[in-house]
């Protein structure tokens, strides 16, 4: 497990796939604003795509974000589209309802960048996400990700375009406050 101040950052096990789901991506409004695809229902049983894990797949690492204090799944986190050519990739994370406004979004975003640009070697990582996203840019600049773009009107969202601010983070300029703590996971 990597983990921070506050959080820590674990493989996905079976069982927080339907928390995740159930908190994130079943509600309409919030699954629409956190994936770029239409929001549909999935039948449940079935195999959600946004939270199943194949361990083949190198270009995406899925992570289930716990609190260190008593270990309570507190959401997701992600590092996609690696580019190992380029030494670049994209992060995201989404929090469960409930654990909005700890401040666990910017130590999850400083845990991913930890694993990015010491564990995966990454020159550059990036982050896209909606301009009205106070709580993503907050926790993106606080870990030192500069606003690089706005793509103007390029995120259809629930009847309405909206902008999407585009940030990256060099790992020359990469200032961690802090270490994570490197411990294996030994559940999954």
């Amino acid at each position: 497990m990597l983990t921070g101040g506050k959080v820590g950052l674990r493989a996905r096990h079976k069982d927080d796939i339907p928390v995740l789901r159930t908190e994130l991506y079943d509600d309409v409004v919030n699954g629409s604003r956190a994936d770029g695809r239409p929001w549909r229902p999935i039948t449940p049983g079935q195999e959600d795509s946004r939270l199943a894990v194949d361990d083949k797949e190198q270009s995406h690492v899925p992570f289930s974000v716990v609190e260190l204090d008593g270990g309570a799944l507190v959401g997701t986190a992600t590092l996609w589209s690696i580019d190992n050519h380029n030494r670049s990739a994209h992060i995201g994370l989404g929090l469960l309802p409930s654990a909005r406004g700890k401040g666990y979004g910017t130590d999850v975003v400083a845990v991913l960048c930890h694993y990015g640009f010491v564990v995966r070697g990454m020159q550059r990582l990036q982050i896209e996400t909606l301009s009205d996203n106070a709580a993503m840019l907050r926790s993106a600049e606080r870990n030192g990700f500069v606003r690089e773009g706005v793509l103007r009107s390029s995120a259809w969202v629930l009847g309405e375009f909206l902008d999407e601010v585009l940030l990256g983070l060099l790992v020359r300029d990469w200032k961690p406050d802090s270490k994570p703590d490197l411990k294996p996971d030994l559940k999954g």
